[in-house]
C-alpha cells in the first residue's frame, strides 16, 4: 500500500486503497477536486468508501459532502466535529479499515477540538497538527498549544520512528518525513518542554486565512447559502458560555432552550434535552420573529459549536440574553 497524495499544491489529500479488494478512503478532500478524484477513482477500479476528514478546516472548503453525494462514501469525522453531514463519528483507539487495510484513530486535539490522526502500515496522516519541520497553529477558537503538545509528543512521538510521516499542508515542498526526523528536527517541538512550546506559539502572530469566514462556518454547518447571515469572528467570542450546570440553573430559572441540530440528530444517538424547541440552525432567522426578545435563550448543538453561531446571529438580531451550552450534547451527556 502506498498512499497517492492528489492534489499537488499546498493542501494535501490522500487517496490510500487496498490492493486486493479495491476499497479506498480519501482523507481531506478538497472542494474543486471532485472530478480529479473522480477520475482517480475510476482508472484505478477503485471503491471509495470511507471520506474522513482529519479536522475541520479553516482554510479551505471540505470536498466531503460533494463526494458524498456523488459516490456515498461514508464522512468519517472526531465525536468533536460539528458538521451534521458526519456518516460515522469516531474515538480515539478505534479502527478505520478498507478492505483489508486497518488504521487506528489517534485523538491529536490542540489544532482544533475535533483533530485526529490515522495510523496504520507504517504511515501516519497527521492532518494539521504535525507538520513537516512544523506544527499546526493554536490559536482559532477551542484551539489549544498544550493539547497539541501533548498530542505530539504523547500519541505521534511514540510512533515507529520510520512512520511515515504525511500531513494535511506543506507551505516549503515537502512531501514527506518521517516521526524519527520530527522528533529530532521539528524547530517547534524537538527538545522543547511543554510549557516552551506553548510559550513560543503563544508568541507567533498567524496571519488569518483568505475568507476564513466563507469556509469556516460552511464546513461547521454544512450550510452553503451565500444569504446565511454568518457572524463575524469578534460577535462569536462574544458569545456567553455555559457549562452544564449552569444551564440547569438558567433552565430552573425560566430560560428557554433552543437546540439548532438537524431532525435526525435531535431524535439520533446522543437525544436530547427535554423541553428543547427544534429550531436548524438554517431556519434560525426565519423562527427568530416567533421568540420573544425579551426571554433568557439558551443554544444547544452536538458539539457547542453551530449553537455559538446561533447564539451570535441572535445576539445580533436584538435578542437582550442569549448563552451558549459549551461543549453541546457530549458535554451535556457526559456530565449528566
Amino acid at each position: 500500500m502506498k498512499p497517492i497524495e492528489l492534489n499537488q499544491g499546498k493542501c494535501k489529500t490522500y487517496l490510500v486503497s487496498c490492493p486486493d479488494t479495491g476499497s479506498a478512503m480519501l482523507i481531506d478532500p478538497v472542494a474543486g477536486n471532485a472530478d480529479r478524484y473522480l477520475a482517480m477513482l475510476a482508472y484505478r477500479g477503485l471503491t471509495l468508501e470511507w471520506l474522513v476528514d482529519t479536522h475541520t478546516h479553516a482554510d479551505h472548503p471540505s470536498g466531503t459532502a460533494l463526494m458524498h453525494a456523488l459516490t456515498g462514501a461514508t464522512i468519517v469525522m472526531h465525536e468533536r466535529a460539528p458538521t451534521p453531514i458526519v456518516g460515522r463519528h469516531v474515538k480515539d483507539g478505534e479502527q478505520l479499515a478498507a478492505g483489508k487495510l486497518k488504521f487506528t484513530v489517534l485523538y491529536t486535539p490542540g489544532h482544533t477540538p475535533d483533530s485526529i490522526s490515522l495510523y496504520g502500515h507504517g504511515y501516519v496522516f497527521t492532518g494539521d497538527v504535525l507538520l513537516i519541520h512544523g506544527t499546526g497553529r493554536a490559536d482559532f477558537a477551542g484551539g489549544d498549544a498544550g493539547d497539541q503538545y501533548d498530542a505530539i509528543t504523547g500519541k505521534l512521538f511514540v510512533l515507529p520512528d520510520d512512520t511515515v510521516v504525511l500531513p494535511g499542508h506543506d507551505y516549503r515542498g515537502n512531501t514527506q518525513s518521517t516521526i524519527g526526523q520530527e522528533k529530532q528536527h521539528n524547530p517547534r517541538v524537538a527538545g522543547k518542554t511543554r510549557d516552551e512550546y506553548v510559550a513560543l506559539m503563544d508568541s507567533i502572530e498567524f496571519p488569518l486565512p483568505d475568507k476564513i469566514q466563507e469556509v469556516l462556518q460552511p464546513n461547521q454547518s454544512a450550510i452553503d447559502d451565500e444569504k446565511m447571515p454568518f457572524p463575524s469572528l469578534s460577535q462569536l467570542s462574544d458569545v456567553q458560555q455555559l457549562r452544564p450546570a449552569q444551564v440547569r440553573e438558567r433552565l430552573q430559572a425560566g430560560a428557554g432552550l433552543i437546540d439548532v441540530r438537524e431532525a435526525e440528530e435531535f431524535n439520533g444517538e446522543l437525544g436530547h434535552i427535554e423541553g428543547a424547541r427544534l429550531v436548524p440552525l438554517k431556519e434560525l432567522v426565519q423562527a427568530a420573529s416567533d421568540l420573544d426578545k425579551q426571554r433568557p435563550w439558551i443554544l444547544i448543538c452536538r458539539s457547542g459549536v453551530r449553537s455559538t453561531t446561533a447564539a451570535a446571529m441572535l445576539t445580533a438580531l436584538g435578542f437582550d440574553e442569549v448563552y451558549n451550552l459549551r461543549g453541546g450534547m457530549l458535554d451535556w451527556q457526559s456530565e449528566a
